[in-house]
């Protein structure tokens, strides 16, 4: 089987080919090019692609993966709401993703970001590196004895809960499911969640009813002085609406590795462009605000899970049976 490989950095190809002599009838080919409708011809030839979370794998891109014989996406990722899954099945084309690399990798980060904000790390990094010693606008508060609101408990939202519940935090949790192995957590309606949590972490998927989840009016039903995290999908939060609610001063401070704006910038490096009219801009001018660049997944461990699990997949898929990661 011959797999091409969008959108690849140094580490995705040197994670892959460590785990690749284990799979001596996969044969793969890495670029950096980006997958969308035009670049998606270059998969002449191949009979499977592999993607990433910010790939175009819309209606287009599937159609033209269709006309060059493509039979197999694989999603070196969790989420596939880029994805036309529809479209997809209608053409025979199978999608397989890796659902659970490392929620430790994704739940850890959102600590981070967390106590980022809350200790204001990235100030005081800055000012000692400047000499300055003093402890102007670095005061935080405790999380222990405060209440974690954990919106989604999939393996990523368990994991977080558990984190949260080694700070000594209460911790309530929204979600359509109740994940049976978190018997400390209080299952509560959205609002109620809302309204009594001081820091509320994001960890469900992007789907239709949780598009924009959080807008003006939840905005309203949370405590002032909350932190906001978001690690899961951009589309969750509305960012003008956010943005509203930073300047109104409803937030002690919002950490985010995922925004709506995340596809222009995410892995790249821009640092010599003037982002003139982006509200990612305007996010990093406010001080309370810690923005990084989807490094959730970023670990040495996730990245082998990632690998192994993506190239298993594969040949799940070539010796004619499918497996649990199907979508």
């Amino acid at each position: 089987m011959k797999i091409l490989f969008y959108d690849t950095k140094s580490y995705d190809r040197e994670s892959f080919e460590k785990f690749l002599p284990q799979y001596p009838q996969l044969e793969l080919e890495f670029m950096e090019t980006e997958l969308s409708p035009r670049t998606a011809r270059l998969s002449q030839g191949y009979d499977a692609i592999c993607a990433f979370v910010n790939s175009d794998v819309g209606t287009r891109t599937i159609e033209a993966l269709h006309r060059s014989n493509v039979r197999l996406i694989l999603m070196r990722c969790a989420g596939f709401n880029n994805v036309d899954v529809d479209t997809a099945a209608r053409l025979g084309i199978t999608i397989m993703r890796v659902p659970g690399y490392s929620p430790e990798a994704v739940a850890e980060h959102a600590m981070a970001l967390a106590l980022t904000v809350n200790r204001h790390m990235h100030k005081a990094y800055v000012k000692v590196r400047e000499n300055d010693f003093s402890l102007n606008s670095l005061m935080g508060f405790n999380f222990y004895q405060k209440t974690a609101g954990i919106i989604g408990t999939g393996k990523i939202g368990a994991a977080m809960a558990r984190i949260c519940r080694g700070f000594g935090m209460r911790i309530l949790a929204y979600d359509v499911y109740r994940n049976p192995s978190l018997d400390f957590v209080e299952y509560v309606d959205l609002d109620t969640l809302l309204k009594a949590s001081d820091l509320v972490s994001l960890h469900c998927p992007l789907t239709d009813a949780t598009y924009h989840l959080i807008n003006r009016d939840t905005i309203r039903e949370m405590k002032e002085g909350v932190i906001l995290v978001n690690t899961s999908r951009g589309g969750l939060v509305k960012t003008e609406d956010l943005i509203e609610g930073i300047r109104a001063r409803k937030f002690f401070g919002v950490g985010l590795d995922v925004y709506e704006e995340e596809n222009r910038n995410v892995f790249e490096d821009r640092s010599d462009d003037i982002m003139e009219h982006s509200t990612t801009a305007r996010l990093l001018s406010f001080p309370n605000v810690m923005i990084t660049s989807h490094q959730g997944f970023f670990t040495n461990e996730a990245l082998d899970a990632i690998s192994s699990v993506t190239l298993q997949n594969a040949m799940d898929f070539l010796n004619g049976g499918g497996n649990g990661n199907m979508v």
